[in-house]
């Protein structure tokens, strides 16, 4: 559970002791960067891999669905769900992430089957599909979905151009997990110089102690953690055509 304290930052004092608070306080790290001008909502693997086909304890998730988050997922859902609409709302791109389908000889695992015992079951038949973004914040008519073949939004996919056309400044990170897909996305968001902030209701991992360390860690180097509330407000103060594409000119 993520709390998000009354001045929109998080509570890290779970796993922050006294003497790791001095050492990032001293270094000067942890400043707010803020939302930047042009934003883009970026829902990263918001799947059945991720989030299984019903709520219920972890451990009963992933006996089926070897990647799911269980609980967490679920709880985070209803605040991605809020995060689209708002973005929706006021007009700000919407750009989905979601994995590559396996292929039958194996070849896309890369060194993903290195790392986990179970990968061959990706292949197997599920109720539903390993990749499908969850029907409660299914894409609509305009979002982009950008199927990605490592943890990295960014890595050999589209997304960067998508943004220079966008001319977008700005990247609002939601998703999962903490660990792995958001945190390299926000790393590579960082290299490129955009400002990147993580909603800390609406993104989740597997491991608890896996989820508060990273927030943690991108909140004090490379994004800022942010609430939902902070976030939909911010949304709902941008200028309404911030998004407008201009009238194509006749030759």
């Amino acid at each position: 559970m993520t709390t998000v304290l009354p001045d929109g930052r998080v509570d890290f004092s779970a796993i922050l002791d006294e003497r790791d608070a001095a050492v990032f306080a001293a270094a000067g790290y942890g400043e707010r960067a803020g939302f930047g001008r042009k934003p883009v909502l970026v829902v990263i693997d918001v799947n059945h891999n991720f989030c299984g086909d019903r709520p219920e304890p972890i451990l009963d998730s992933i006996r089926r669905w070897r990647n799911s988050c269980g609980e967490a997922a679920w709880e985070a859902l209803p605040h991605v769900a809020a995060l689209i609409d708002s973005a929706r709302a006021n007009g700000i791109p919407v750009i989905y992430s979601t994995g590559e389908d396996p292929r039958p000889d194996g070849l896309n695992s890369g060194r993903w089957a290195d790392k986990n015992r179970r990968r061959a079951e990706d292949s197997e038949a599920h109720p539903a599909g390993v990749n499908e973004i969850m029907p409660q914040i299914a894409p609509e008519a305009g979002d982009v979905v950008i199927r990605k073949p490592k943890p990295s939004v960014f890595y050999a996919s589209p997304l960067q151009s998508y943004l220079v056309e966008l001319g977008a400044d700005s990247l609002v990170l939601c998703g999962t997990t903490t660990s792995g897909c958001v945190r390299a996305t926000v790393l590579d968001g960082f290299s490129n110089n955009y400002r990147m902030s993580v909603v800390a209701e609406a993104t989740f991992d597997r491991g608890r102690v896996s989820h508060l360390v990273n927030l943690f860690d991108m909140d004090q180097k490379y994004a800022d953690v942010v609430g939902v509330e902070a976030t939909t407000a911010f949304f709902d103060g941008l200028p309404a055509d911030l998004y407008r594409v201009p009238a194509t000119k006749e030759s």
